[in-house]
């Protein structure tokens, strides 16, 4: 910076607040700036940055899966929020295990990020304990923790279930199933809004017709495969299907394919996330859109308020509105 300083005859403080991007510096002057940091092929030092200002401009990232397109489209939508506000993005994956996701954090609160994004695979207070330990800002995203007060961005997954599942009725279904996931906050209340719904129209099924899968993100296409086909087994066969999210929906329509019926004809199906690829399936599947992009973005945003606003405010729960996108799964 004093080199740059030198060869312009400018400050070093005015060159300090071009690299940090500073309002109060002319056009002019950022131009000539940044044309001789081009030149020069200049890189601050961030660590050095990051202890003269107590902040490291990294925003950790902590899901389940980095395979799910879920989790991916998630990303994307921070990576695209943060993009303009000179926070860079640590992504890591937890791989449904609590043991490593207590290592991760562990990993994020190492490296000082100023604040932190997780969708936690626990069902208690240890990993937030060790958050609120290391002084790291953090927000839950999609999945909540039975019982703590904290910032929130997500669906209403209660809703998300009863309207799945009310599409199913509207179209002439009497015999619905669910296959959802286990021990995390999203399953539990979308098979809440399944049950409330059949119960609703007086449909209720025996426990039989919904099945509890213990990795309902984690290799969902698989889980929803063994799921539909042991749900095929049952008399009378479910004409309808309501899945925990998209890869389990595909799951299930590769068993019902396989077993010889027809989609929607014999056995309709929807899932939860509505997948940038649901409308390229051999069946075009008909799912409850999460909009995970914008789930990403506002969950970034509210990471960024709380890094800005520097004091503890009341935790925030934003829910995004979700909406049925009905295609060929479900068309009757």
């Amino acid at each position: 910076m004093k080199d740059i300083a030198r060869d312009l005859d400018l400050s070093v403080v005015t060159v300090s607040k071009v690299l940090r991007n500073h309002p109060d510096i002319s056009p002019a002057t950022r131009k000539r700036v940044l044309q001789r940091v081009k030149e020069l092929n200049y890189q601050p030092n961030l660590a050095a940055r990051a202890l003269a200002t107590g902040r490291t401009n990294l925003i950790g990232l902590i899901v389940p899966d980095l395979v799910h397109p879920f989790f991916a489209q998630v990303a994307k939508g921070i990576s695209t929020k943060l993009s303009g506000q000179e926070f860079s993005l640590i992504i890591s994956s937890s791989e449904e295990n609590p043991s490593l996701e207590r290592r991760e954090i562990d990993q994020m609160t190492a490296r000082r990020v100023d604040a932190l994004i997780l969708a936690t695979v626990q069902s208690d207070l240890s990993s937030i304990q060790r958050l609120r330990e290391g002084g790291i800002p953090f927000v839950l995203l999609d999945r909540k923790i039975p019982g703590l007060s904290a910032n929130f961005v997500g669906i209403d997954d209660h809703m998300a279930g009863k309207i799945a599942t009310n599409h199913l009725i509207e179209i002439g279904c009497k015999t619905i199933a669910h296959i959802g996931g286990r021990d995390i906050s999203t399953a539990h209340d979308r098979e809440v809004g399944y049950s409330t719904t059949m119960a609703k129209h007086h449909l209720s099924l025996p426990s039989d017709y919904v099945l509890q899968q213990a990795r309902g993100d984690v290799s969902g296409d698989t889980v929803g495969y063994e799921g539909m086909r042991k749900l095929l087994q049952l008399s009378p066969r479910p004409d309808g299907v309501f899945c925990f999210n998209d890869p389990i929906a595909m799951g299930a329509m590769r068993a019902i394919l396989e077993a010889g019926l027809r989609i929607p004809q014999d056995v309709a199906i929807v899932g939860c996330g509505n997948l940038h690829y649901d409308d390229m399936l051999r069946v075009p599947l008909s799912s409850v859109d999460q909009d995970s992009e914008g789930l990403g973005a506002s969950a970034a945003k509210l990471a960024l308020t709380i890094i800005k606003n520097k004091s503890r405010t009341a935790p925030k729960s934003l829910l995004l509105p979700v909406k049925l996108v009905v295609r060929a799964s479900s068309k009757r």
